[in-house]
């Protein structure tokens, strides 16, 4: 394992998407309230997704300087995004929201955490 990215560029670009999707998070368009209501995710919740999501994105930038927060972060992020992988199953919620957005940030996070932070 690396404890420094190399290249830093793809968690740059990681940080920036998910601290966009944190922002839509916290104030969701209607795609998104569609999705979180997909999967039965309670509305009184859905700040705590922004949260994680920004302190995820913190945690990816910080870790290009600070040995071992962004693989921890980046691995954090894949164990986000299997639990929503796991809740839009459970829901039976399989339509186009999981094909693109769930099951793509899932796999943007484990290419980021394999080719940035593992040798």
């Amino acid at each position: 394992m690396i404890l420094l990215p190399d290249p830093t560029w793809p968690v740059v670009v990681l940080a920036i998407v998910v601290f966009g999707d944190g922002l839509l998070t916290f104030r969701p368009p209607q795609a998104i309230a569609a999705c979180l209501d997909g999967v039965g995710f309670p509305r009184d919740w859905w700040w705590v997704l922004a949260i994680v999501k920004f302190l995820a994105a913190a945690g990816l930038v910080a870790g290009i300087w600070i040995p071992g927060l962004g693989a921890a972060a980046a691995a954090g992020l894949v164990a986000y995004f299997l639990c929503a992988v796991a809740a839009h199953r459970r829901a039976r919620y399989v339509g186009r929201d999981f094909w693109l957005n769930c099951l793509g940030m899932l796999l943007a996070c484990a290419a980021v955490l394999i080719f940035c932070f593992l040798e």
